[in-house]
């Protein structure tokens, strides 16, 4: 799955979240949006199967505006953990 995550200036950062930019990311082949923020920085994170990463600049235009103040972090790994009942194994 593809998945990108935007770093904006807070006092930038204007994330539309309407029915416009929400078509215009789903195009890009985005499924899910999530969004985080402290005083400083707005986290804007991508997923989606048909989502490319690699090519960031049209999410970017549609949720940040400027390119030129966002950061972008690809995935490098994900990930799921199980909470599995310990079956008599001991850890290595």
């Amino acid at each position: 799955m593809g998945q990108l995550v935007l770093l904006v200036p807070t006092d930038r950062a204007d994330v539309p979240i309407g029915s416009a930019a929400i078509e215009a990311i789903a195009r890009l082949g985005v499924t899910s949006v999530s969004l985080a923020a402290d005083s400083h920085t707005t986290t804007i994170i991508l997923e989606g199967w048909a989502f490319d990463p690699a090519w960031p600049g049209a999410a970017i235009r549609v949720l940040c505006g400027s390119p030129e103040e966002t950061r972008t972090l690809q995935s490098i790994a994900h990930m799921a953990v199980s909470a599995a009942a310990n079956q008599g194994g001991t850890l290595p």
